[in-house]
């Protein structure tokens, strides 16, 4: 979506990349920060009946495309990981990190699969969103079923937090596509005045 704005707007090429570079290190510290937040208010279950990492990582992908929104997808956790780590109380947990990955960057490509379609018709972004949230949790069920014997994690304890977050899940379904919305009209909107 981002891409078909700043192409009406004939931002040139150079800008495109540093505007969509910023914008993906804007979302991966939100990525980062957010769970946190949720952790403080939440608690330690907040992470995971919220899923407070998935929406940035939604967002990336339904605003930037699929290229874009899959490096904030496999960045987010890594970073998050890291800063966590280095504090001494590691986010996502070591053994939930690579299927972390793997979701979260089948949530970005999804999600960034419908971008340009988003330009065109912004109530597009919900099932842009649904698609990813389906997919990327489908993702996750699935690599667990195939590792899990050399894995912590479980088919059982996966379904138990696919369950845990699907609060967060419906909540993101609605609240990312109107951030998309909004996102979208004010971009146009600064277009029209212009």
């Amino acid at each position: 979506m981002l891409e078909s704005i700043l192409t009406l707007k004939n931002v040139g090429t150079k800008a495109k990349i540093t505007i969509k570079t910023m914008v993906s290190v804007g979302l991966i510290a939100l990525a980062v920060v957010l769970p946190q937040l949720v952790h403080l208010a939440a608690g330690a279950s907040g992470g995971v009946e919220w899923l407070p990492m998935y929406l940035p990582v939604l967002v990336g992908g339904c605003l930037l495309g699929t290229w874009w929104g899959l490096g904030v997808g496999i960045s987010s956790p890594i970073v998050s990981f890291l800063i966590t780590w280095a504090a001494g109380n590691p986010m996502p947990a070591l053994a939930r990190l690579p299927f972390m990955i793997c979701e979260l960057a089948v949530f970005a490509a999804v999600a960034g699969a419908f971008s340009k379609l988003v330009a065109k018709d912004k109530w597009i972004a919900f099932p842009a969103v649904l698609c990813a949230q389906i997919s990327g949790r489908a993702v996750f069920i699935t690599l667990t079923a195939i590792f899990q014997s050399v894995s912590s994690l479980s088919v059982n304890m996966v379904w138990a937090q696919i369950k845990t977050g699907l609060l967060g899940l419906v909540l993101q379904a609605v609240i990312v596509p109107l951030i998309i919305i909004g996102l979208q009209y004010l971009l146009t909107k600064e277009k029209k005045n212009d």
